[in-house]
């Protein structure tokens, strides 16, 4: 990084180059496996919880029960997912992976976070403290604090060739479902 920026685009450059890495590994992510970074997570937590209701989903993920409908609506759609209401109440509705599901999950990438969170745990606990609070103060002064932001690295709504990618979803859909993620939007400018 080059030493002639001010402080201030120092913090502004180190901020964009996160959202770009977001960003890359989530189209790489669309491209190669045809999953965003929500789908595959909610993938993940179907197979952690095992049969769940949509509630216990939503709550493992930290994305909102609509958010996460609609999540399981696309992946039900593509087989990876299968909903059955229960008989005595019908607003009850149970969710369990398909062997499509494994599959996708068996051969999809670990997330982005999965190697962050790799590398914070070799931090000595002040440093994930320190870091905690900077980040923290960042999002209060980015007026993000009120925002709904799950622990996930996901990028907001994708670019149009991405979208194109996941044919099964809608830009509309993809906007409420990036939006309710919480996550950073992926139109980050380049670095300087």
């Amino acid at each position: 990084m080059e030493t002639s920026l001010s402080m201030e685009n120092q913090i502004v450059a180190a901020i964009r180059r996160i959202m770009r890495a977001v960003d890359l590994h989530s189209r790489r992510l669309a491209e190669e496996h045809g999953l965003t970074g929500p789908q595959l997570v909610t993938l993940q937590a179907a197979a952690n919880l095992g049969v769940s209701s949509t509630g216990a989903l939503a709550r493992a993920v930290h994305l909102s029960g609509p958010t996460v409908t609609g999540i399981l609506d696309r992946l039900a759609k593509r087989g990876l997912v299968d909903r059955t209401r229960n008989g005595q109440d019908r607003r009850s509705v149970t969710v369990c992976l398909t062997c499509d599901g494994e599959d996708a999950l068996a051969t999809a990438p670990s997330l982005l976070q999965d190697r962050f969170r790799q590398e914070l745990t070799k931090l000595e606990e002040w440093e994930q403290t320190a870091i905690l609070a900077t980040l923290q103060r960042i999002a209060a002064m980015m007026d993000a604090e009120s925002l709904d932001a799950s622990p996930l690295l996901v990028p907001g709504q994708l670019d149009a060739a991405t979208q194109a990618a996941e044919a099964v979803m809608s830009p509309a859909e993809t906007a409420a479902e990036s939006a309710d993620s919480g996550a950073i939007s992926a139109k980050a400018p380049t670095v300087p």
